[in-house]
């Protein structure tokens, strides 16, 4: 029977359990983005409490595809130091890492970084930022920076990296018709909407080689009217699954989705914990690649549920790794009570305000 501490492999990274913490803007970069000393502390110190595998925050490709303030920058080589400092300091701990690789697209910080926002499409909407149609050019140097950044990741020590094609950044965009609406061979047909989606799984392939994880974040559904579905996830997956991808980590919703997205500031009750349990079901029973499930997982009998019944290959935490980042420490331990997380999102808010994500309730979280 599958445990939840079992010893696993993804293409040739080793992991000491199941537990993930899932891709947390920390807000711990400087204003540059390069990574900090105090953000490889942070996450040294999840790998010594016996989280499995960490995802970084994710880290922008190219200067306009920035999506914030004290964002990490994965697209120049002045940034190598700080983030082989991160890999080291993880590794040091005993832990492995992944650099997750992004570019913001219309929701890109235009005002912050003084460049114009690009989407697929020209914004047509109220419900979502002014940006340009990306060229057939524009779409090639995306694609080409994924792969630049994904080499520069394996130069630093990172075990991997993660791509984000989730939660309406750019390549969730080109997903989704919600957002894009190109008549081209980049529009349409959900096979051409993913078509940048398997050139960038290309870019980063070639750059890292067969024997690198390559992993890949996607939305269940965007929770959308209009948007992408679970119907067209599977298919998206498939399609990943044929080309070599790694595994895969479902989230959901977009930042245009607002209240349909189903994460709740509220303690879910069991039953009510994982938000994408009805598709994560769907793509085990279609799908060979491991599956990562993040969203609203708090109890420890959950977890083994999940496992158990082949439901998910891993557990994806992050506001109860804020909060307690002993948990998986304490339930290993035989104290399996549940997180002590209440979903308030208090810890982001501190982030936004410059004193990075930490839980505003447990002193302990740092």
């Amino acid at each position: 029977m599958r445990t939840l501490f079992d010893t696993t492999q993804i293409n040739t990274m080793t992991l000491a359990n199941r537990f993930v913490f899932s891709a947390t803007w920390l807000g711990l970069a400087d204003e540059e983005g390069c990574s900090t000393t105090k953000q490889a502390e942070y996450l040294a110190e999840l790998a010594r409490r016996g989280v499995g595998l960490i995802i970084t925050g994710h880290a922008y490709v190219m200067p306009e595809g920035k999506a914030g303030l004290r964002q990490t920058a994965a697209c120049d080589d002045r940034f190598l130091p700080g983030l082989t400092e991160t890999a080291d300091a993880v590794h040091d701990a005993g832990g492995k890492i992944l650099l997750q690789l992004s570019h913001a697209g219309c929701y890109a910080a235009a005002r912050l970084t003084g460049l114009a926002a690009v989407g697929p499409s020209a914004n047509d909407s109220k419900d979502f930022p002014d940006c340009s149609e990306l060229t057939l050019d524009g779409i090639t140097q995306i694609v080409a920076a994924f792969g630049q950044c994904a080499e520069r990741a394996k130069e630093a020590g990172f075990d991997g990296v993660q791509i984000h094609g989730a939660h309406g950044y750019l390549l969730s965009q080109f997903l989704s018709p919600y957002f894009n609406k190109r008549t081209d061979s980049y529009g349409g047909s959900i096979e051409n909407r993913a078509r940048i989606v398997i050139e960038t799984l290309h870019a980063v392939r070639k750059a890292v080689g067969a024997e690198f994880p390559v992993l890949i974040k996607l939305n269940s559904e965007d929770f959308l009217q209009g948007g992408f579905t679970v119907e067209e996830m599977l298919q998206v997956v498939s399609l990943l699954e044929q080309e070599g991808i790694d595994a895969i980590e479902m989230s959901g919703g977009t930042i245009a989705s607002g209240a349909l997205v189903p994460i709740r500031t509220a303690v879910p009750e069991r039953e009510k914990e994982v938000y994408y349990r009805e598709a994560a079901i769907l793509f085990k029973e279609k799908i060979g690649v491991p599956l990562l499930l993040v969203g609203g997982i708090r109890s420890f009998e959950v977890c083994k549920e999940l496992v158990e019944k082949g439901w998910a290959d891993y557990l994806s935490l992050s506001r109860p790794l804020i909060c307690e980042p002993n948990l998986v420490e304490r339930w290993k331990s035989g104290d399996t009570a549940k997180s002590s997380c209440i979903s308030c999102s208090g810890c982001l808010k501190a982030g936004f305000r410059g004193r990075g994500v930490r839980c505003v309730l447990t002193p302990s979280s740092g």
